[in-house]
């Protein structure tokens, strides 16, 4: 197993490094002292400083004016860009564009994929379904237009009341149901859209945010971000706006889980690291606490936490990355990144936590914010618990050896 990364890989990890370096994890209000979210925004001006380096197309292919990286790369960025709480859509929007470079049609990637790498247009997704608790594509129907009585035109306005030309004429699908906690979703541009169709197939409709019939009701994070809503009733796409390639939502969603586990170390090495500092700097008896056996011993297993975390994401990156075969499919190497991801940072913030003892809760310390963040992160696509049941089957229907 060589987890050694390319000379490109590596170029992107320290791009991303100089771009976070004057990030401050604190640039916005508590979530702690705020009532709602804790900004009406993205941080815009670290969303175009993303984009003048290039990092928002790292992963499109050269023909969409990319990098042509891959999943892996995505990765080390989004690594970085936890260890400063990035308020940026990187993940969602970095995704969706992938999943549409690899399984739509070539005309709607020539229309999303470079103002994206632009930063221009920005792309979300919703992935947690009507309850966060269920599969998301069984949220949201599509059906064929004039598939039933009443699916004539939308019954519900949108934000700005774009239809994109999808009601003009009798083609194309409609969509109805809800996406709970949608990130960053009043700052996107277009937003993905899983859905099952009558046969229960799932699909990704790739659906304006101003169209017809779709609209937005504020929810806001565990970690004080803003989230939304997102309801459609009777919303018109094109067929070219609905990708019902075999395999796309699954795949779109491994990638969306990987690059949780992702944000999820990079955030537990930040708070580590922050934890070594202040145990190595607060004296007791005469002595730094961080020499004492108690300390050490709770420092020492979260680092390991952390080392497991590492060694599960590059090998789930990896096999999104090369489609890879094994003795499981490619979904349980996700749910074992998950599964560890999700114990692994809640451990490392209730230890940092304890370690700094009333210090973590002072909320002019960063510290709190972090352990809001993780939080969010650890839940977010499915606790632990959830992915234990999922690689549970998996071992079920795929007996090794």
């Amino acid at each position: 197993m060589d987890f050694t990364f390319t000379e490109e890989q590596q170029a992107a990890a320290e791009a991303a490094r100089a771009v976070f370096a004057d990030v401050a994890p604190d640039g916005v209000p508590s979530p702690a002292l705020t009532p709602g979210a804790v900004a009406e925004d993205i941080d815009r001006q670290l969303w175009n400083e993303l984009a003048r380096t290039d990092l928002l197309g790292l992963t499109l292919s050269p023909d969409h004016g990319g990098a042509g990286l891959d999943p892996i790369a995505l990765c080390l960025v989004l690594r970085e860009s936890a260890k400063v709480l990035a308020r940026v859509p990187l993940l969602e929007s970095c995704a969706v564009a992938m999943a549409v470079q690899r399984y739509a049609g070539s005309a709607l990637a020539a229309e999303l994929l470079p103002p994206v790498g632009r930063g221009e247009r920005i792309l979300t997704v919703g992935a947690n379904g009507r309850t966060g608790h269920d599969p998301a594509e069984l949220a949201v129907t599509a059906r064929r237009y004039g598939e039933s009585a009443g699916s004539g035109e939308s019954g519900g306005s949108g934000e700005g009341g774009e239809s994109g030309g999808a009601s003009a004429g009798g083609s194309g699908w409609v969509l109805d149901g809800v996406q709970s906690a949608v990130p960053w979703a009043r700052a996107a541009d277009w937003i993905a859209v899983p859905a099952h169709t009558g046969g229960g197939r799932p699909v990704l409709a790739l659906v304006p945010r101003t169209r017809d019939g779709l609209t937005l009701a504020d929810q806001v994070s565990t970690s004080g971000e803003r989230l939304a809503e997102v309801r459609l009733d009777g919303v018109r796409v094109t067929d070219r706006e609905l990708i019902d390639a075999p395999g796309c939502w699954e795949w779109l969603r491994s990638l969306l889980t990987t690059g949780t586990c992702a944000l999820a170390l990079g955030l537990g090495e930040r708070v580590l690291a922050m934890t070594a500092a202040y145990t190595g700097g607060r004296e007791q008896f005469g002595f730094p606490v961080a020499t004492f056996q108690a300390v050490a011993v709770q420092a020492a297993d979260r680092y390991i936490d952390l080392r497991a975390m590492e060694a599960t994401l590059w090998q789930a990156a990896w096999r999104i990355s090369s489609d890879a075969g094994g003795p499981l499919p490619a979904a349980g190497d996700v749910a074992v990144a998950k599964i560890w991801a999700s114990d692994g940072v809640r451990r490392v913030v209730q230890t940092a936590q304890h370690l700094h003892g009333g210090f973590g809760a002072d909320t002019d310390y960063p510290l709190h914010r972090f352990h809001a963040w993780a939080k969010q992160i650890e839940l977010s696509l499915g606790p632990a618990a959830a992915h234990e049941e999922t690689l549970g089957d998996l071992l079920a229907a795929h007996p090794l050896g």
